[in-house]
């Protein structure tokens, strides 16, 4: 099976509605490849690893979380930027990046994903955009949390808290870098809040309100949506779809 480019395109925008969202750069096709698609890797960045991965493996299209370009860069097509896109264009590759709407997608998103991977349901209740969310929980303490968190992601998590023996009832979340999310998780009643990144002032904030705050890894957040979505979009179209996994520990 194959479907035109511009097709798949519009699947991938019905599914996650990018409208719907001020992001910090351009959601939908970055960069345009060949226009018959039949094969579909999905990754969480468009490394040159990612992409020279998916030109190994033969594809026509590349879906990733993070794209190649964001709002406030410099514009000029130089050294490394310029070979991912050199790599694109030279195996005629279509490039597909949800920033966003990836993360907010209610079953198929980071968010959404994350917390199947936790084994929590939750739903969008705060933060900018309303990107944050809340789920009832059962753990015992934030260690009980801190250790369940590290199995289920298979990496290390830094953690820091003012009640280490507060039980974790609700359970915020909001993947990649929200720990500016933080005091409206406190603010929403969490108990305890993960996201992929820890900024000097979430210490403080943890240890005085009580609030136990989890950061578990940018990339080891985010690694669950762009394959639920576009293996979810190729079942639906009869393409083929594979998720290539590209190691970082940020």
């Amino acid at each position: 099976m194959s479907i035109e480019r511009n097709e798949l395109l519009a699947r991938f925008d019905g599914l996650l509605q990018p409208e719907r969202f001020k992001d910090y750069g351009p959601n939908g096709l970055q960069v345009e490849g060949k226009n018959e698609i039949r094969s579909i890797v999905s990754g969480v960045t468009a490394s040159r690893a990612l992409i020279e991965a998916a030109i190994d493996a033969k594809a026509d299209a590349i879906f990733v979380h993070h794209g190649l370009f964001w709002r406030g860069m410099d514009g000029r097509i130089t050294g490394w930027l310029k070979e991912r896109i050199r790599l694109l264009l030279a195996h005629d590759i279509n490039l597909f990046a949800y920033h966003l709407p990836l993360d907010a997608h209610a079953e198929l998103g980071n968010n959404a994903q994350l917390g199947v991977q936790l084994g929590v349901k939750g739903e969008a209740v705060f933060g900018e955009q309303n990107l944050g969310w809340l789920a009832a929980a059962e753990f015992a303490n934030a260690q009980a949390l801190a250790s369940h968190v590290q199995t289920q992601l298979g990496r290390a998590v830094t953690m820091a808290t003012g009640d280490a023996a507060r039980p974790i009832r609700k359970l915020a979340w909001c993947t990649g870098g929200a720990q500016g999310f933080f005091e409206a998780a406190i603010a929403a009643g969490a108990d305890a809040y993960i996201t992929g990144e820890m900024s000097e002032p979430q210490v403080h904030l943890a240890r005085e309100t009580g609030t136990t705050f989890i950061a578990a890894g940018h990339h080891a957040t985010e690694r669950y949506g762009a394959p639920a979505v576009a293996a979810h979009v190729a079942a639906q179209l009869g393409l083929e779809h594979r998720f290539i996994e590209i190691d970082n520990p940020a």
